[in-house]
């Protein structure tokens, strides 16, 4: 690959990266404003602007690392998580007011998805560096939300799947099993990096590597 079309890759994989984390985050606040809290629009959180919302270490230590070490056929990451009041939505909404927030943004994620591979799908063959780059983005696009959506599924803390399950307890009043998850909070990432470390992980992701294989 020559150095021209490895920039564009790399420009595409950033962008691609910055548009799934930073929108995952947003619509978290956005759904949570829409429900009566404010506390993300009062931190100025709900803005599009890539500042508000990057982290050091989740949108450019990490990617950047498994960018090289998987010599640019994968990288992950995450943006600064946008404040929420969980107290104010599920007085406003409930409980499932509480699970359509955990939720928003992997609704977000997966939704990126089909658009973009509806576009892959009727897009013709890049015949320019442009179009290149746009391609590049599309796949990249496809792949990263997919990944960052399948992953938050998860349900282990402080992940959005475990979130989500954990207010839907606590809405059918199953107390025990809300204080377990409760328990078990504070050890939720020593649990995903025992995952990740022993290759478990891979396993799990095995029906997205299936799913992303037939779109792609």
């Amino acid at each position: 690959m020559t150095l021209e079309l490895e920039i564009v890759k790399i420009i595409a994989i950033i962008l691609a990266l910055l548009l799934a984390i930073i929108g995952h985050e947003i619509m978290h606040g956005w759904t949570a404003y829409r429900f009566g809290d404010n506390t993300a629009k009062n931190a100025r959180r709900l803005s599009i602007n890539p500042i508000k919302h990057i982290d050091p270490v989740g949108s450019l230590l990490v990617p950047i690392v498994l960018f090289v070490i998987s010599s640019g056929n994968f990288t992950f990451g995450w943006a600064k998580p946008v404040p929420v009041n969980m107290h104010t939505v599920i007085a406003n909404r409930g409980t499932n007011g509480a699970i359509g927030v955990s939720l928003a943004g992997i609704s977000y994620n997966f939704t990126l998805v089909a658009i973009f591979a509806f576009i892959y799908f009727v897009m013709g063959e890049p015949s320019s560096l442009l179009g290149i780059f746009v391609s590049n983005f599309i796949v990249q696009s496809i792949i990263i939300n997919a990944a960052l959506g399948f992953f938050n599924l998860w349900p282990i803390p402080p992940l959005d799947g475990s979130q989500a399950i954990r207010y839907f307890a606590q809405g059918k009043k199953w107390y025990g099993f809300v204080a377990w998850m409760d328990k078990i909070y504070p050890y939720g990432m020593f649990i995903l990096i025992a995952l990740i470390a022993s290759g478990a992980a891979s396993y799990l992701f095995q029906p997205l590597l299936w799913l992303l294989a037939q779109i792609l």
